[in-house]
């Protein structure tokens, strides 16, 4: 797995769902697949075949994030220049069609949230604007066609 960039806040938020998962859900699947087992017939046990296959995804989904875990590298915000848009800096961008402001975070592929508008460095957004300055004007290809924006201010994210 390549390396992951994340910020602190992230790499904290990833090790306390490993910790959750692996404290609580794990056992909390065990204690089903138990009770299950006790009700006797294992062949023809719908409980038991249910438990077992949670417990197969949950280990997937522990493994998966350990490795996320391990391969994470933390972006030291302190060295974030917010000359041009880069990963962990607030773009603030005026839609040139609708004439709309809107700002997005850019933060690593993991802590990419479209409700708290976090997007993804990997996303074509994101990929677009990587790089520009402030008063630059971007078309960016997206899947429903070509977006123009205007960047209208930078800053480091929160």
């Amino acid at each position: 797995m390549a390396v992951s960039y994340m910020t602190e806040d992230g790499y904290k938020k990833l090790e306390k769902e490993i910790e959750l998962l692996e404290a609580v859900e794990r056992p909390k699947i065990s204690q089903q697949i138990a009770e299950a087992r006790d009700k006797g017939d294992l062949s023809e046990n719908a409980e038991y075949d249910a438990a077992k296959e949670a417990q197969g995804m949950m280990e997937m989904k522990i493994s998966q994030l350990k490795e996320l875990f391990r391969n994470a590298r933390i972006l030291d915000e302190s060295k974030i220049n917010t000359d041009t848009v880069q990963i962990l800096t607030v773009v603030t961008l005026l839609n040139m069609k609708t004439q709309k402001e809107l700002a997005y975070s850019i933060v690593s592929d993991s802590e990419a949230n479209l409700k708290e508008k976090k997007i993804s460095v990997s996303t074509p957004i994101a990929k677009g604007l990587l790089g520009r300055k402030i008063g630059e004007i971007v078309d960016i290809s997206v899947p429903a066609g070509i977006l123009t924006f205007k960047i209208k201010n930078i800053e480091l994210a929160k």
